[in-house]
């Protein structure tokens, strides 16, 4: 069972930046895609990103591409996203994932574990 924890999250106007953390405990971390997700209210839950087992890939929504970036640190059971250029329409609660299976899925159904969400606002 893994249990995952984001931080990071707060206000901010639009055009700065925000870094999410997610820390990972109770399993082998390494083995675990993962990935970011957002849900904004009235909205179902969209994918951001996500991260290969080592950190050497990457794929992003277009939405977000050019201007967020996730890594990850396997020594330290963490992964973070990077946010910048943020616009009010990033406004949402975003949450970590751990997958088990394998990398690329877009899909919240792929996604074996999920932190608590963290809040990011962005005001115009």
């Amino acid at each position: 069972q893994v249990q995952l924890v984001e931080s990071g999250g707060g206000l901010v106007q639009a055009g700065g930046s925000l870094r999410l953390a997610c820390a990972a405990s109770g399993g082998i971390f390494s083995r675990y895609a993962m990935g970011w997700f957002r849900q904004a209210p009235g909205k179902e839950r969209e994918f951001v990103g996500t991260i290969n087992r080592s950190g050497g890939s990457t794929i992003y929504a277009d939405s977000v591409k050019g201007r967020f970036a996730i890594s990850r640190d396997n020594a330290k059971n963490t992964v973070s996203l990077q946010m910048n250029s943020l616009k009010p329409e990033d406004t949402a609660v975003y949450y970590c994932a751990a997958a088990r299976g394998s990398f690329g899925s877009s899909s919240p159904r792929s996604y074996d574990y999920w932190g608590q969400g963290t809040q990011v606002t962005v005001s115009s």
